[in-house]
């Protein structure tokens, strides 16, 4: 017997090969999450690509004309929204920036107290007892100034990463199903074909089903920013209420960010920013822990308990990417175990499969895989 054995070596060079995997898809992290959030947009997008597709005027069933009258829309819409509020929200963003050090100022060394003092009406024993309470936390809040400013800096950068998304999604919107045939046909046997596209057409199905769950959940958010936002007397409400709806697609930041502009907004108007964060606080408790968890649970099929826990898990390992893939990839492995399963039960009976690979027709019809 040769040393190393023929098998340990094998088993060794597999490991070192899922090791190296791992480490190289760590490494592009960034990268691939560029390329997922990409595929969620051109799932975004398809359902208005086939139905331009099947009664466009003047290119029906050609889906690359389709695609493109559909960007034509979308960056019509976004300079029609540009020219109605770019510019109060530009002057806006530029007060709001200028107000950030004054506030955070004012936080540090108690002054505040004294402003809202007079904003709200407090009693002398009110501002006294925020004055101690700022200066036991002065420290915590005069550290909150650099990290303000890399969260700002960081938000620049997402967002100019972010203009790249629709670019990469228009590939995935024409040539889907190209790209995961040529994927298929390199990773698998062909007497698999036919089965792995099944199991392709099934992750297809779910991928639908997550991206219509994520636009009700939006929609959800919408609807209760408006609300709030109206009730309380904020500026641009359905401006604001638009934005925290789109962002509702980021798993935390997004809501982050919404807070922070709107509670900010509120602070630099003299609105009722206390009552604001306090009712958005509480309708991310409900969002995170009851809405989400339904919703895709109903409509990935998963019990609202394993999406909880897929989210906490998701957090605990990945963060932010964690939280946004954690759902879809539960769902995922959900489907690729049941096809191993059922695989696994019919080879009692078939060797292997006789059919010829072929496309499943939900798959032809549309070019996302």
């Amino acid at each position: 017997m040769s040393f190393p054995e023929r098998r340990t070596a094998n088993i060794l060079m597999t490991i070192l090969f899922f090791a190296v995997l791992c480490a190289a898809v760590y490494s592009a992290r960034r990268i691939i999450l560029l390329f997922v959030l990409a595929i969620f947009f051109a799932y975004l997008l398809n359902p208005v690509v086939k139905f331009l597709q099947s009664h466009s005027l003047f290119f029906r069933n050609l889906r690359g004309p389709a695609v493109v009258e559909v960007y034509l829309a979308f960056l019509i819409l976004i300079g029609v929204l540009g020219y109605l509020f770019a510019p109060g929200a530009a002057r806006r963003t530029v007060k709001f920036m200028d107000q950030v050090p004054v506030v955070m100022d004012g936080l540090a060394t108690g002054n505040i107290a004294g402003d809202l003092r007079q904003k709200y009406d407090w009693s002398e024993e009110q501002e006294i007892r925020f004055r101690a309470f700022l200066a036991r936390h002065r420290e915590g809040i005069q550290s909150l100034v650099p990290t303000v400013d890399r969260y700002i800096s960081n938000a620049a950068q997402i967002i100019g990463w972010s203009l790249l998304i629709p670019v990469l999604a228009i590939f995935f919107l024409r040539d889907g199903q190209h790209i995961a045939d040529v994927l298929i046909r390199i990773l698998f046997p062909s007497n698999r074909y036919a089965r792995v596209w099944t199991v392709a057409n099934d992750l297809h199905e779910m991928l639908t089903r997550y991206v219509r769950a994520q636009l009700l959940l939006c929609g959800l958010s919408f609807l209760f920013y408006l609300i709030a936002l109206l009730l309380l007397g904020f500026p641009h409400a359905i401006l604001f209420a638009s934005l925290g709806g789109v962002l509702e697609f980021i798993p935390v930041a997004g809501w982050i960010t919404t807070f922070a502009t709107i509670v900010g907004v509120g602070l630099l108007n003299h609105c009722h920013w206390l009552w604001m964060a306090a009712l958005l606080l509480i309708w991310r408790v409900i969002q995170d822990y009851f809405a989400t968890p339904r919703i895709m649970g109903s409509h990935l099929k998963i019990h609202p308990l394993a999406a909880i826990f897929a989210v906490l898990v998701g957090a605990e390992i990945g963060g932010i990417v964690g939280v946004y893939l954690a759902v879809p990839l539960m769902a995922a492995l959900r489907l690729i175990f049941s096809a191993y399963a059922g695989e696994r039960t019919s080879r009692g009976h078939y060797h292997h499969f006789d059919a010829a690979p072929e496309v499943p027709s939900s798959l032809a019809e549309t070019a996302i895989s």
